[in-house]
This record gives C-alpha cells, structure tokens and sequence, in this order.
C-alpha cells in the first residue's frame, strides 16, 4: 500500500514538472493593438503598426489571429493615428500569411499612406510604391505574382494600380494616363480603399473616403478566385521580385509612410469606408 502511495506521489510531481517547465518555455505574448472584429469576422488581416514594444515583430503584429511577421525592417514613424511605419529600400515586411484574405471572393483593402513626391524605384527613377504583393512560386505567372497593389507617379498625376491572378488568368484594375489622381504624393496623410465585388464583377477605388468616379469591371467573372495555392510568401511595401540590381518594377520598394493596413473579405459601403477615414483608421 505504501509503494502504491508513493508511487501516485511520484506521478503526481512528474505531472507538475512538466506543466511547470512548459510554462516556463512560453514566451510572454506581450499587447498589441486590437480591434472588434472577430477571426470569423469581415476583417481579415489588421496591422495598426501601433506597437510600442522594441521587438519589431511586435510591433508589425496582424491583431485578429495574432499573425506575427517573420521580419520587419522598417522604421517606426509617427502615423495618421499612433504610429505607423516608414519603408526602407530594398526592404519590405514579410508575414506568414494574410490570414485567410488571398481566399475571399470580394475583397476590400483600406490602407493610408504618405508620400513626398515622385514614387522611385531602387535606382532612384520613377517606379511604383507598393502597398502590398503575394508573391508566386517561381515560374507561374510572369509577374511571380498572384496580387498587389501600388502607387505610381508623382503628385501633378499618381496611377493606383492593382492586379489579381488566377490559376488560369489574371485582371489589372488601374486608374491611370488621363485618369491619374492629382495630389496623393503631397507628403500628408491619404487613404485608399480598394474594393472588388464578386456580385458585379467591378472594383471600385476610394480616396480619402470619396469614390473616384471610374469604375472598373471585369466581365461576368465573379468570384476573385485568386491562385492560393501558387502563394510562397506575403509582403508589404515591396513588389513580387527581389532583382533590386536592376530597375526592375516588380522589385521597387516603398520609401513613404503606411498606416492602418486593413484588408477584409467583403466589400465595404460607401458609409464604411468614409467611417475609416472620417475616425483615421
């Protein structure tokens, strides 16, 4: 009886040791921001760049699944609420995933941003400002890419640009030549909304919470569908590519300021989308 005590006594403390040295082996989550959405939610993918921590992991963290990115190498700068980030050239912020957001039949992307004149590539000439892209595996898409979206020009006429590839074919959204926007490179604060609406096929920009006037359409094909099983990594502020020795424009970075990066798998209305702005978020 006794050994039998002793030996639930044993049990019992190896059974306390092991929780014990797991505890111990977790690190301290630490806070982040948050916002109401749930995991379920619209919101898909939300970076506040509001962290004040001195890990800049933590800082760059996605608050509705707690998606850390794997790198952050951009600067920490005052933004349109908090903090917001500053790019660096040749750089860009890597995470896993964008949540389950490259999934999503409509989409909307709400970001702000700043920047001072001419949008450049690495070599200091024109080139596009990009707010985000998915890169592809090599090989599949001569872009090496399955999405992304950037700015393009200087403040007299900036392009937006924006494309989405499927496994079979690929789409650009763009408001560009004669319908370039006047004064989005004026180094103040902008913000852009990008939606795509899979009932209509027809993505639809926003600028500081008014809708530009030129909506574009992509014949009867509904749902986006993008290639998610293409995707090998997840970037903000820089393009697909990493040639930075050239003036590739699939390998320009973006030099401004970003913001408030929220992307959802729905289309936001009109009365949402100036709520961001109006609220800086």
């Amino acid at each position: 009886m006794q050994k039998k005590i002793q030996h639930v006594f044993a049990a019992i403390a190896l059974i306390l040791l092991a929780a014990s040295c797991q505890k111990m082996s977790r690190p301290e989550l630490g806070t982040y921001p948050v916002d109401a959405n749930s995991p379920t939610g619209p919101l898909k993918f939300y970076v506040a760049f509001d962290g004040s921590s001195t890990n800049p992991l933590m800082n760059a963290v996605d608050s509705i699944r707690a998606t850390f990115p794997s790198d952050n190498p951009f600067t920490n700068a005052t933004g349109i609420a908090g903090s917001g980030v500053t790019g660096v050239n040749q750089k860009f912020i890597k995470y896993p995933s964008f949540n389950t957001w490259a999934g999503s039949s409509s989409i909307s992307v709400s970001v702000w941003f700043k920047q001072n004149g001419q949008t450049k590539n690495n070599n200091g000439t024109n080139g596009p400002a990009y707010i985000y892209s998915i890169k592809a595996v090599d090989g599949f898409h001569w872009s090496n890419a399955v999405s992304f979206l950037f700015l393009e020009g200087d403040n007299t006429a900036c392009a937006i640009k924006s494309m989405f590839v499927t496994p079979t074919t690929d789409n650009w959204f763009t408001w560009e030549g004669g319908q370039s926007i006047a004064g989005l490179c004026d180094n103040q604060w902008h913000h852009m909304v990008l939606t795509y609406d899979e009932s209509n096929s027809t993505a639809k920009l926003y600028i500081d919470g008014v809708q530009n006037p030129n909506v574009r359409t992509w014949g009867g094909h509904g749902a986006l569908g993008m290639a998610t099983q293409k995707i090998s990594e997840y970037r903000v502020g820089a393009g697909p590519s990493t040639s930075y020795a050239s003036d590739d424009w699939l390998a320009c970075s973006f030099k401004g300021q970003l913001d408030q990066l929220r992307m959802y798998g729905s289309v936001l209305t009109s009365a949402e989308i100036q709520a961001l702005f109006a609220s800086k978020k």
